[in-house]
């Protein structure tokens, strides 16, 4: 048996934080909008609606991490305390920051708040790991450019402090998302909370040099003559800078077993499905391999589901060994779900459930039910208007259905297969 790790799920909503744990989740992380990197969709910048967050975790036995990460310009460093005091005497579990100076006056100010190092701060070796230990960081959120030899190199170098690594979710072109472009093509500086995603826009390719099918361009790096890269654009542009998503859920085992204490899910600003379908995932990923039990392939299949970009495992392995290059493609296409709906309540009369449509679907559509006490799926036979109108189709967001349906409780979620 090995210790179970802690799943860290992103709130940036109370409707977040319930799913998460719902779903799974040991504790969950929200930032302060002046002092994090993710102000937009955050409902936990007044105080109230944090408190209630907080109490909520704590109620329910998990924990609340408070997100203050920001690289603050001398104006924020003189605010900070001030604007931080009534929200630490709510008694979040710990403050994740990044800046030096920070650190040190949050330490003066609150002796006893626990402090978590952001992955901002670029931990990449043992001797920052150590530094970090004795200024009084209790847990490094490691740099996501590490291998799998180098966190445990630094498991090794610094075995006092817990580790935390990132096993999901969105990666930046910058390191660790230092990025400048943002600020430049918007005006934006994502180092103070306000990225665009300027590198996800769909940039536009000139002609320059074409090969034979004429509509594919060309690109050569000077160190690498020779070695010509494609540029492909579609009707939408082209994403040359757009990083693949990460999904490192068949690497769970593994560094359980290197004794990583949390595994942590990116997108504060995501939907509560995209949550709820992350943690129940990921939750058995980390209960298998605390168990001792093999990876389950099925999982890979699950997360597909998501809107993504494609997914990686980042920088964990460069070549995969042959036991798991099924995990490239281990899962037929057509087991692809698609997030179609949110359950809003249950009419006990009738056995109906009223359905906030989030994308089409419609009667014989084979539907997957999300509910934290286990999945199960059903092929929609009726479905009615808010008139009580029997219709076929659900058009799409905007729209509220009724639908046969007996949800075990709330936060239910309902995705459509989609066979491609």
């Amino acid at each position: 048996m090995n210790k179970t790790p802690e799943l860290l799920a992103p709130a940036g909503s109370l409707d977040m934080l319930h799913t998460a744990f719902n779903f799974g989740a040991d504790a969950i992380y929200a930032g302060q909008p002046r002092y994090s990197l993710r102000v937009r969709n955050n409902d936990f910048g007044k105080n109230d609606v944090l408190k209630e967050g907080i109490d909520t975790a704590h109620a329910l036995g998990k924990k609340f991490y408070l997100v203050s990460n920001v690289m603050p310009h001398g104006s924020k460093t003189r605010t900070y305390i001030n604007d931080m005091s009534p929200v630490v005497e709510l008694k979040p579990d710990a403050l994740i920051m990044s800046d030096p100076g920070l650190i040190m006056m949050a330490r003066e100010a609150w002796p006893d708040m626990p402090i978590h190092l952001s992955v901002q701060a670029n931990t990449v070796n043992g001797a920052a790991a150590k530094f970090w230990h004795k200024v009084g960081v209790t847990r490094v959120i490691l740099s996501r450019e590490l291998s799998f030899d180098e966190i445990e190199a630094i498991r090794q170098d610094c075995p006092e402090m817990e580790l935390e690594v990132f096993v999901h979710g969105a990666l930046c072109m910058a390191y660790s998302g230092r990025c400048l472009l943002s600020g430049y093509m918007s005006h934006r500086d994502a180092n103070q909370g306000a990225c665009t995603n300027a590198c996800r826009w769909d940039y536009k390719v000139k002609p320059a040099e074409e090969d034979a099918s004429g509509d594919v361009y060309l690109i050569e790096e000077a160190g690498r003559p020779n070695e010509l890269m494609p540029i492909e654009e579609d009707e939408h542009g082209t994403y040359i800078m757009n990083s693949k998503d990460l999904r490192a859920i068949e690497h769970i085992e593994r560094l359980t077993k290197m004794g990583v204490h949390s595994f942590k899910i990116e997108g504060r600003t995501k939907s509560p499905y995209y949550v709820a379908r992350t943690c129940q995932s990921y939750r058995a990923a980390i209960d298998d391999a605390a168990a001792g039990k093999p990876f389950n392939p099925a999982l890979l299949g699950q997360l597909e589901g998501l809107a993504n970009r494609g997914y990686t495992d980042g920088f964990y392995q460069r070549h995969h060994d042959s036991e798991y290059q099924h995990y490239l493609r281990g899962h037929s296409l057509s087991g692809r779900s698609m997030y179609v709906g949110e359950v809003l309540e249950y009419e006990q009369a009738s056995g109906r459930a009223k359905v906030d449509v989030k994308n089409r679907f419609a009667v014989g559509d084979k539907l997957e039910i999300l509910e934290p006490e286990g999945n199960h799926d059903i092929t929609l036979d009726a479905m009615w208007n808010l008139k009580n109108e029997a219709i076929d189709v659900a058009p799409g967001s905007g729209h509220f259905v009724w639908i046969k349906l007996q949800p075990k409780g709330k936060h239910i979620y309902i995705a459509r297969y989609v066979n491609e």
